[in-house]
């Protein structure tokens, strides 16, 4: 018996599928014919504003909600430049504001060294320029001070220290980096002093306090001299200015007291320097001095 030869029958699904496809391509082929030859008057165009009008707010919305999305890198890139922006404006105000709360103190050191170039122009002396880092405490009961210029800078010991209101103290001990001032209102300093009105000389000393109350006490070697009050006292100098040299300010006259008992009049008299307010001084050093500090000169260099 013959066997039937295998084979696809006429309209099965797959013959359907190719005629459809094949209708469905001729349908689309036809439809873009009418639409490029109609132009304007397309018989398409209702069905474009159809579609648009109901395709158009979908895609409005789907812009909205993904927007954020899109923009969410830049965002993150503009908040990074940002907050470098912020901290670097806040550094800059800071910094502005340490200006503004240091410039009354730069105009004081500017002033106080303006006053040491000015003495050092009025007396011919050499003058290094020191700043007052600390002061001793008052449980050593002595009255000194520290600077921040030392033998490295030609300081050394039994140098005179002043400041452009007047004579301060004397090194008495130096470092290569620092020195110990003895102040003259200590009660172990004796300085040697000369009224300005007749030449009348005398030994200074030191009450041991600082401040408003800060006095020395004037006892003149002539005892029958009566100095006048507010008569300026100077320094009379010693042999090769060590440890003062002459004609620096020390004070003014407030009082005069008598001692019966010793038959001697003593000056009390008030410094010029402010004691507690110490911050630019001057060490006079010898001419030509070499340091790591510029030594103020009359010319005003070194």
């Amino acid at each position: 018996m013959a066997r039937r030869r295998l084979g696809t029958r006429p309209g099965s699904g797959d013959d359907r599928a190719r005629r459809t496809l094949g209708l469905l391509v001729l349908a689309c082929l036809t439809l873009i014919t009418l639409d490029a030859r109609a132009g304007s008057s397309s018989p398409l165009n209702p069905a474009r504003s159809a579609i648009g009008s109901v395709m158009g707010p979908v895609e409005d919305a789907t812009a909205t909600a993904t927007r954020p999305f899109h923009d969410l890198s830049g965002f993150v890139h503009s908040n990074k430049s940002l907050r470098g922006n912020i901290a670097t404006l806040t550094a800059e105000n800071s910094r502005l504001r340490g200006e503004v709360a240091t410039e009354p103190i730069d105009r004081q050191r500017l002033a106080e060294l303006e006053g040491l170039t000015k003495t050092a122009s009025d007396t011919g002396y050499s003058i290094v320029a020191a700043r007052v880092i600390a002061m001793g405490p008052e449980q050593s009961f002595s009255r000194t001070v520290t600077i921040d210029a030392g033998t490295s800078s030609g300081v050394r010991k039994d140098m005179t220290v002043l400041n452009n209101d007047g004579l301060v103290g004397r090194v008495v001990e130096a470092t290569r980096s620092t020195a110990t001032v003895l102040l003259i209102v200590d009660t172990s300093s004796v300085v040697g002093g000369r009224l300005s009105t007749n030449l009348e000389i005398g030994f200074l000393r030191g009450r041991g306090t600082v401040g408003d109350s800060g006095r020395l006490d004037l006892d003149l070697v002539d005892n029958s001299v009566i100095p006048s009050k507010n008569d300026v006292v100077v320094t009379w100098g010693s042999k090769d200015g060590v440890p003062y040299v002459a004609g620096i300010p020390i004070g003014t006259v407030d009082s005069v007291v008598s001692s019966p008992r010793n038959s001697s009049r003593i000056a009390v008299i008030k410094p010029y320097a402010d004691f507690t307010a110490l911050d630019v001084v001057g060490v006079v050093v010898p001419k030509g001095t070499h340091g790591d500090r510029k030594v103020i000169t009359a010319g005003g260099g070194q």
